[in-house]
């Protein structure tokens, strides 16, 4: 996943060739409504990207608020669903069956930014409202 820039090497058929993309292109396609995609690493990259930044500011938020419980684990997965949802279809615009269907793209990312979301909020909860 975190491999963009980086200059991994693809084969296509008997050459080789070098995937030179940098951040700032896929960064603009990527806040650029109905963006076309050749590469559909690249989208996934971004939705899952995404989701790591959506898992630590959802963290922050909740440790600061402060949620807990099931409350607080069902709303991060509501809302970081809800909001991959929103982008892949209606602000991008893309056809899911590129990609495996709407459960793949759902899936991308979503324990790594789960994980990512729970050691926020417990870390930040703990330290401000622990006794």
């Amino acid at each position: 996943m975190g491999d963009v820039g980086t200059g991994r090497r693809r084969r296509n058929g008997d050459k080789t060739e070098t995937a030179e993309k940098s951040v700032s292109e896929i960064l603009q396609r990527a806040i650029k409504a109905e963006s076309q995609w050749e590469d559909k690493d690249d989208f996934l990259d971004v939705v899952y990207w995404m989701r790591q930044v959506l898992g630590l500011l959802m963290g922050l938020a909740w440790g600061i608020i402060p949620l807990r419980g099931i409350l607080g684990l069902v709303l991060f997965l509501v809302v970081n669903i809800g909001i991959v949802y929103i982008y892949c279809n209606s602000f991008q615009k893309i056809d899911e069956d590129d990609y495996g269907g709407v459960g793949e793209i759902i899936k991308e990312g979503l324990m790594t930014s789960f994980a990512t979301f729970l050691v926020t909020w417990i870390i930040l909860y703990s330290s401000i409202h622990g006794h």
